[in-house]
């Protein structure tokens, strides 16, 4: 078996979550195929003494607790070398939205490092320190980051080079093009009164484009015009 071209590390207080989605279907076949390497790393083997503390009361005062920077730079540390190519990203509700595109840039890439954020937050010291990118997968917030690590994870695994069983199975999704997927249809040909729509049991495969083409616009016009607006 070849070496992983893909690592991830992730760094969480809550190990036993992973591989979890990420071991079955798509990904899970690639990471027993050795398309793919993934490594968890328990961030409470850093913590402070007898009793592990990873976290404490944020300055300035308020609610819940914040991630010590002490705890998160000697977990980083520890499983990052400080050549180690790869992004360090920080899975936080405030980040940067993660985007198609940017899912194919990372894909393309060595791998990631990825810190799955809990309490209230990370000390603001550690992301500036140890130079941590903030990633969004939405505009709500979660209990912890791992379930946004594992999304990000899923989406640049199915990217990779022999994981998808047609290279052309990616290209034409939602956000690849710039628009919402066309829609879908397959046997019977009739169901409760609802036929295939003539245009694709023609076999002119170029008013099959074109028909799906004015599906996407129209569907992406009535769900999400932003993404219209941002193409144009």
């Amino acid at each position: 078996m070849t070496e992983a071209h893909f690592k991830a590390t992730v760094l969480t207080l809550y190990p036993e979550m992973f591989p979890g989605p990420l071991g079955v279907s798509l990904a899970g076949d690639a990471l027993a195929r050795g398309l793919w390497a993934l490594e968890t790393r328990n961030i409470r083997d850093h913590g402070i003494g007898r009793h592990r503390a990873v976290d404490d009361t944020p300055a300035g005062g308020g609610p819940g607790m914040v991630l010590r920077c002490d705890v998160i730079a000697a977990a980083l540390d520890a499983a990052v070398a400080p050549d180690d190519p790869r992004p360090r990203l920080l899975m936080s509700p405030r980040g940067h939205p993660l985007t198609q595109a940017r899912v194919r840039s990372l894909a393309s890439g060595p791998g990631v490092i990825v810190l799955c954020g809990r309490f209230e937050g990370v000390d603001e010291r550690v992301i500036a320190g140890r130079s941590l990118q903030e990633v969004s997968i939405g505009d709500y917030v979660l209990s912890g980051g791992e379930i946004p690590a594992m999304v990000l994870l899923d989406a640049c695994v199915r990217l990779l080079p022999g994981v998808m069983g047609k290279d052309a199975s990616g290209a034409e999704e939602s956000f690849e093009g710039g628009l919402l997927e066309y829609p879908h249809f397959t046997r019977p040909r009739e169901w409760e009164g609802r036929a295939i729509p003539d245009v694709l049991l023609s076999g002119d495969h170029g008013a099959i484009a074109r028909w799906r083409r004015a599906e996407a616009e129209r569907i992406t016009r009535e769900r999400r015009p932003d993404l219209l607006a941002f193409s144009s």
